[in-house]
């Protein structure tokens, strides 16, 4: 049997009743901030047992067509009827199943760098991170803008996530090409390495 207070993977892990807690927990939302939220999926699911049960539950959210990771804690007293939303927040964190930037994984190759989605949270962070030290360094009363990130790979050592990107930027009217080196330390702040206009 669980210990009391202690969380553990759900026992119904998948089932209808997840779904269920799921899909209350999102409608509660909706009603709660008038908001228009779907369920895509249950990424994960898991239990803490106290006077009754209080499900943490981590989903996967379509909101407006856009993916986005919740956390959500519905408690349940199953003897009294009970079910009530406890919290539903916004996290930024990316999905782990796919190849993530803080979740990098080595691959065969030795070099430890795997390409990762470019609208993965962390990475959109490290572009962010790329284009205020550009603007900081420059002496232009243009700002720059991100026009995209074309590529990016990343790799994790020892709890520092290495990020190399290749972004679009534009300033005035002119676009340039900018590759730069970032990696993020454990506390998560970001530092740039070095950084190299691109002209290919």
């Amino acid at each position: 049997m669980a210990t009391l207070g202690g969380l553990h993977n759900s026992s119904s892990s998948n089932s209808a009743d997840i779904d269920s807690l799921a899909r209350f927990a999102v409608e509660e939302h909706n009603k709660k901030e008038n908001a228009l939220l779907k369920l895509a999926r249950v990424i994960k699911a898991q239990e803490q047992v106290v006077a009754g049960t209080l499900h943490h539950l981590t989903l996967e959210i379509d909101d407006a067509g856009n993916k986005k990771i919740y956390q959500a804690k519905v408690w349940v007293k199953p003897w009294m009827n009970f079910k009530e939303l406890q919290e539903f927040t916004h996290v930024n964190e990316p999905v782990t199943d796919t190849p993530s930037a803080d979740h990098v994984q080595k691959d065969g190759d030795g070099s430890g760098y795997q390409s990762v989605p470019v609208h993965d949270p962390a990475v959109q962070d490290a572009a962010n991170h790329i284009l205020k030290t550009m603007q900081m360094r420059s002496n232009s009363l243009y700002p720059y803008e991100l026009q995209e990130v074309v590529h990016a790979k990343a790799e994790n050592v020892e709890g520092v996530a290495k990020y190399d990107i290749l972004v679009k930027l534009k300033r005035n009217d002119k676009e340039e090409k900018v590759k730069a080196n970032v990696h993020k330390d454990d506390k998560g702040v970001f530092h740039l390495n070095n950084i190299v206009q691109d002209h290919s």
